[in-house]
């Protein structure tokens, strides 16, 4: 008896050892995030360029999620793995978390942020921007810290309740919808609303940010703990991801184009995704002395109080 139940115990835990384990990645159904569009839209066509990699016992269920603090707080809940994130709620997470909670494992993308203002506005230098009103997509992102960094630089006050320039952080739809109306005068936002400004309302670009970090790839360091061979084949998938995507320009294209227009339910015009992808750069690596760049200004904007030292945030072997 005591020999049966010995080996019932030892098969119950092979059995559970050869579980299969299902990935949970976050991503923005957003051109800027465009690995984790195709690497769902992949799954979904039952081809998953990442489940191909990581090997049979590995699943991957694709979070959708519509701004980066939301995904980040998913990794404190132990709900989010892996997620494609801005910069700065990165950061922010990794700060608030005193660097135990998150960590950057590579590049995914940069360009594609601008600030726009309308076709036959009158603002025409920095200097201009003053008593104006300039959209951003929210409060502490990665677009609204760089637009309260550049309109200080430029000699302005600038505070999260007016100052010489007003700072209105809405959701991207929203901004489209007031910046139609006129009643804000510029937007800050990231492709391919950027695109979406130009097309749909007449919006021309006043200054571009070719060379912003737009999109990072995070682990939470719990995963990268418990699952650290898994890890690293996602890792080697995205890199090999990204460079597929710079060499299969129109194939990658017409990958996010199907991939958003399943997310969103609306069809996506090949128009607004080629305009689009020739701001960004699609990009695996990290220089993390960038990343201390962008602690300083959300410091210097008022909207980050403390940073902690960011040696822990990349793993040496991202």
């Amino acid at each position: 008896m005591l020999i049966r139940m010995i080996i019932t115990f030892g098969l119950g835990l092979a059995a559970a050892h050869a579980a299969p384990l299902t990935v949970r990645v976050g991503y923005f159904p957003n051109v800027t995030h465009a690995q984790g569009v195709i690497g769902s839209q992949t799954s979904r066509q039952k081809e998953g360029w990442f489940e191909t990699r990581l090997g049979a016992d590995v699943s991957i269920q694709w979070l959708p999620f519509n701004a980066g603090p939301s995904a980040i707080e998913g990794i404190f809940a132990g709900s989010v793995d892996l997620t494609y994130v801005g910069p700065n709620p990165a950061l922010n997470g990794y700060i608030r978390s005193e660097g135990e909670e998150v960590r950057i494992i590579a590049g995914a993308a940069e360009g594609g942020a601008a600030l726009v203002v309308a076709g036959k506005s009158d603002i025409s230098r920095p200097a201009d921007f003053r008593g104006r009103r300039v959209g951003t997509p929210q409060l502490g992102n990665t677009q609204d810290v760089a637009a309260r960094s550049w309109l200080r630089a430029q000699g302005f006050k600038v505070t999260l309740t007016g100052g010489d320039v007003s700072v209105l952080p809405a959701a991207n739809p929203d901004l489209l919808q007031l910046f139609t109306q006129g009643r804000i005068d510029a937007v800050w936002t990231v492709e391919p609303w950027v695109s979406r400004l130009e097309q749909e309302a007449g919006a021309r670009v006043f200054l571009e940010q070719n060379d912003a970090i737009t999109t990072v790839l995070v682990a939470s360091v719990r995963f990268l703990s418990r699952h650290p061979a898994v890890a690293e084949r996602f890792q080697r998938a995205h890199v090999e991801l990204t460079a597929w995507i710079n060499s299969h320009p129109d194939e990658a294209m017409e990958l996010a184009r199907a991939g958003l227009t399943a997310e969103i339910r609306r069809e996506v015009a090949p128009a607004l995704i080629a305009s689009a992808w020739k701001r960004l750069r699609f990009t695996s690596e990290v220089n993390p002395a960038r990343f201390a760049a962008l602690v300083a200004d959300a410091r210097n904007v008022g909207l980050l109080r403390r940073s902690i030292p960011l040696e822990r945030l990349f793993p040496r072997d991202s």
